[in-house]
């Protein structure tokens, strides 16, 4: 219980800065991006987390929100690890300052080890799972992708000209 409860304050925390950041970005209300005077910190974003929060600690068993956890904080690394290919042989001539080692066998191997921990979780959290992906994909695409500023921003081409 200690454990799960540590990783669900510090999921809760990172939750308050997507909030803020989302809602900086048009693809929440302008209220979440909302900076408390003295201390700076998106106090909205916290209310709003906190509340919601505590609404599904009183509605959701552990077991579920601990597996519901796991499959989102494992698919998360997936797509880190995936991302890190990526970015790594699309872009080689790219400036970076960390070498990723025995590249692509780590993040290959982060990507296999995800799905292996994955592949053992029950199957009602897969389905719940797909379907708030699902969700989150419908939502994007009808309502997020059209608010989003970083969407409209225009992007820089090889030749330092914006399109």
């Amino acid at each position: 219980v200690a454990g799960i409860t540590s990783v669900l304050v510090v999921m809760m925390l990172g939750q308050i800065r997507v909030f803020f950041a989302m809602s900086r970005d048009g693809l929440l209300g302008p209220w979440l991006s909302g900076v408390h005077p003295k201390f700076r910190t998106p106090h909205h974003a916290t209310y709003l987390t906190g509340v919601a929060v505590a609404i599904m600690a009183a509605l959701i068993p552990i077991g579920e929100a601990a597996d519901m956890t796991n499959i989102g904080t494992l698919f998360a690394f997936v797509l880190v690890c995936i991302g890190i290919i990526v970015l790594r042989y699309t872009n080689p001539n790219h400036p970076r300052p960390f070498r990723m080692p025995f590249m692509p066998v780590i993040p290959v191997l982060g990507v296999l080890a995800c799905l292996g921990l994955m592949y053992f979780l029950p199957w009602m959290t897969w389905i719940r799972f797909v379907v708030w992906t699902i969700i989150g994909i419908v939502v994007y695409a009808t309502y997020g992708i059209h608010r989003s500023k970083l969407a409209r921003r225009p992007v820089a081409v090889e030749s330092g000209t914006t399109e």
